[in-house]
């Protein structure tokens, strides 16, 4: 079975502009809908798609953190070359981990983050990488055996990119006091403790007096497409209105 590769999205609308960040393995079907909600609420959504995500996981190991950042300036870009002024970012998991870093080195106007972790080792990592393969490679079609066989080549590739992936979160989590612009950083409450523990870390460590944490009763991982979607949209929503365009 041939999968076809997701693509960026840009949904156009009013003059505000959301740059929105995936999560780690996934890919842009993450903030579709937040997306389409967004731009029937006046504001222009583009969302990028990290180099080898929606690829096999064999190919996604070959990419690095660094040039997932690289997208992520170049989506920034996009918007700027587009003639938007201001822009807000919004990012799930790794994309929240962006979006913090993004709010450290570049000028935006706020800053959403979901499911954001404060630490993850590279081990932890590499599991979901695995996951991602097996999960890929049942897609495909392939027989149990041969998933098997091809995973245990996986095993065998470097995880360098991963170790660097693990710096990129410390590294951005050590410079959470350089974040001044305002802040919602939202939390799935059936997701690991971690991510509420880190996200009480985020909102005691941002400089910003602009700051809102919330968690939701019903959400796991991907809050974009979990059972209080309508609500986290919405709290999105009225986060971006209360900010200074």
């Amino acid at each position: 079975m041939k999968i076809i590769p997701p693509k960026p999205f840009f949904y156009k609308s009013g003059d505000k502009a959301v740059l929105l960040l995936h999560s780690f393995t996934s890919n842009t079907n993450d903030m579709k809908k937040l997306g389409r909600y967004l731009q029937k609420n006046n504001y222009s959504c583009y969302g990028l798609l990290y180099s080898g995500h929606g690829l096999t996981a064999e190919e996604l190991l070959t990419y690095r953190p660094s040039d997932w950042w690289q997208d992520v300036l170049n989506g920034y870009q996009v918007l700027k070359d587009e003639g938007f002024e201001k822009i807000a970012v919004i990012g799930l998991s790794l994309g929240g981990v962006f979006a913090l870093k993004v709010s450290q080195e570049l000028e935006v106007n706020g800053v959403v983050t979901m499911s954001v972790p404060i630490h993850r080792e590279a081990n932890f990592l590499q599991k979901r990488v695995f996951h991602y393969a097996k999960r890929y490679k049942q897609l495909e079609g392939k027989k149990e055996a041969q998933i098997n066989l091809e995973i245990k080549h996986l095993q065998n590739m470097s995880i360098d990119s991963l170790v660097e992936f693990q710096q990129l979160i410390d590294i951005t989590m050590d410079k959470l006091s350089l974040i001044t612009s305002p802040i919602s950083i939202l939390y799935g409450e059936l997701d690991e403790l971690l991510y509420k523990e880190s996200a009480e870390v985020i909102f005691q460590s941002v400089a910003t007096n602009q700051k809102i944490m919330k968690g939701y009763p019903n959400s796991k991982h991907l809050m974009t497409l979990g059972d209080d979607i309508n609500e986290v949209n919405k709290d999105i929503l009225t986060f971006l209105n209360d900010l200074t365009w």
